[in-house]
């Protein structure tokens, strides 16, 4: 059955010039030639504030770009993210999207901030993350705990109501080029299952 992908691409160089980028252009290639309808947002090009306060965020509205994507995060059955690991977590930039684009009343049914009751509006969606590194990806899973990855999918997507969340780590930036060639070959079969 054909889904409504939404890949979101979080790498800060909009000049789409990485492996990050290549993996999300292989996912989207096999998403498509399956049927899927595929949809994707370059939070590198988006033009948008960044938060400076309680106030702006649970009373805010939202910018005409992030409007754009919660959209396009509405119209979707399944969420890719694709971003690099700098510092340990998810680059600037795509933390501030999404805290534009996640705010009180667009994931939840309470007007009064995330900590508040209220239904998780984003139910009936799943998500998967994927990340690229320097580091081997099994040395960040147990020396590291995949922390900044755990909260991701626990305290953020979770909370929203995404469920599943699967997780895809990618070590060693891919690796030399044969490897580069079997990580690219996993996205298009993920993205043809539209998982």
């Amino acid at each position: 059955m054909a889904r409504n992908i939404l890949i979101i691409q979080g790498h800060p160089d909009p000049r789409g010039e990485h492996f990050g980028h290549a993996l999300a252009q292989a996912y989207a290639g096999g998403a498509g030639a399956a049927g899927h309808n595929v949809h994707e947002v370059v939070v590198a090009t988006l033009d948008f504030p960044w938060l400076q306060g309680a106030e702006d965020f649970e009373q805010g509205e939202a910018p005409p770009a992030i409007g754009e994507v919660q959209r396009a995060i509405m119209a979707a059955d399944h969420v890719v993210f694709f971003y690099p690991l700098w510092l340990g977590d998810m680059p600037a930039i795509l933390k501030a999207m999404l805290e534009q684009a996640l705010r009180p009343g667009f994931v939840t049914g309470s007007e009064k901030g995330l900590g508040g009751f209220g239904g998780r509006l984003l139910k009936g969606r799943s998500a998967r993350i994927v990340v690229t590194m320097g580091m081997p990806a099994l040395f960040y899973r147990l020396f590291y705990c995949a922390h900044s990855v755990r909260s991701f999918r626990r305290n953020i997507l979770s909370f929203c109501g995404f469920s599943p969340v699967r997780t895809t780590l990618i070590g060693l930036a891919g690796g030399n080029a044969q490897r580069r060639t079997r990580w690219l070959n996993c996205m298009r079969r993920l993205g043809a299952r539209g998982v």
